[in-house]
């Protein structure tokens, strides 16, 4: 009895040993691979809107610059499945080109095993990305869906200075509104001229003596609108005391933008009965789909990661691109198809988990119990 105790305590610390060798390994190369991802989304997506909202839109650096900082945990959720996947075939690639993997199978120790640990790391980096994107990410929407609107209603107009101009660009880089202000002091703009060419034929001067800019549009107090032909002909002429001005901006588009985001998934879903749309529920189911990829990517990426031993180079980040890359194509079909209206939103918003996870038990059940 004192034998198998004995036997069985050794056997639990190797084991133990085991985890902690191959989870140091595979959180080091996640964290890694979280930064290098989450990277390549700023550089190539996010940067680039931070610029044109500078220049379309006229925001200030700084609050264009803390947007992009408040959807930082939305790009985490996309890319902690990314992370996982990475580290899980870089760190089986690599145990499998040094034959320590043949050393551990030659022990006794199977592949699923081996794996175990990586499997509970990305259960627990599921839950934690279900977590953020349950708390944290609507949070900081809901503020970045603020800060742009107020953005947007107030234009930038600097306190104290003078003679200040700026504009609005349409597609392709013609004029769409042209502001001018003579100064502004405790938040009143004074001496306020407006050139709003974004009506094809027409264009409209509105002068007015002071105003204020808000959120809900600009005010103007004391002043005239005039409508002009392109070749110069007065149309009308409209006086006002006091009149409030979008310049033909939605913001309720924006604000459209990110009713998934800006709530979790039970707010969603008492959203969504009020309001049915194929595109929310498809947000909605996205949610879950969305963290479970985390588990679904290293179902497959395990046998992937296992080395035949002719091959001699570590082809582990290469196999990560191509899965992710097969994801996110597939996933975008299943989206896209889904707002269309060709597939149910479940299925629309599950689909790439469903056709990886049927691909990574195929080949999961080959590489663990047909190959030796």
């Amino acid at each position: 009895m004192k034998k198998f105790i004995l036997k069985t305590i050794v056997k639990y610390r190797r084991m133990k040993l085991l985890d902690k060798y191959i989870l140091k390994q595979v959180i080091t190369m996640f964290i890694m691979g979280v930064l290098v991802f989450t990277s390549i989304i700023f550089a190539s997506d996010t940067f680039i809107t931070l610029i044109k909202q500078i220049s379309r839109y006229g925001i200030p650096f700084k609050i264009a610059f803390m947007i992009i900082i408040l959807h930082l945990p939305s790009v985490f959720v996309m890319t902690i499945p990314m992370g996982v996947l990475l580290s899980t075939v870089m760190t089986l690639n690599g145990l499998s080109l040094s034959s320590e993997i043949t050393v551990m199978r030659a022990c006794g120790i199977g592949l699923n095993r081996i794996a175990r640990p990586i499997f509970t790391f990305a259960i627990v980096m599921a839950l934690a990305s279900f977590f953020i994107n349950e708390t944290v990410v609507p949070v900081m929407t809901k503020q970045s869906t603020d800060l742009a609107l107020y953005a947007f209603g107030q234009k930038n107009i600097p306190e104290g200075k003078e003679n200040f101009t700026f504009k609005e660009i349409k597609e392709g880089g013609k004029l769409k509104r042209l502001f001018y202000v003579g100064d502004c002091t405790d938040k009143t703009l004074h001496n306020i001229t407006v050139l709003d060419a974004s009506k094809e034929g027409t264009i409209q001067i509105l002068q007015a003596r002071e105003g204020k800019t808000s959120p809900m549009g600009w005010r103007f107090q004391k002043g005239a609108i005039y409508t002009i032909t392109d070749s110069g002909k007065t149309l009308d002429t409209t006086l006002f005391n006091d009149s409030t001005f979008m310049f033909g901006m939605d913001l309720s588009k924006e604000m459209e933008k990110n009713q998934a985001g800006e709530r979790n998934f039970i707010q969603l879903a008492k959203f969504i009965s009020k309001e049915n749309r194929p595109e929310l529920r498809i947000d909605l189911y996205d949610k879950i789909a969305l963290p479970l990829t985390t588990i679904v990517l290293v179902l497959i990426g395990v046998p992937l990661a296992i080395t035949p031993p002719r091959v001699r180079y570590n082809r582990g980040f290469l196999f990560s691109i191509l899965i992710i890359f097969a994801y996110y194509l597939i996933r975008a079909l299943s989206i896209s198809f889904g707002e269309a209206g060709a597939l149910i939103p479940v299925l629309a918003a599950f689909m790439p988990n469903i056709i990886l996870t049927i691909v990574g038990v195929g080949l999961y059940y080959r590489k663990v119990y047909t190959i030796c």
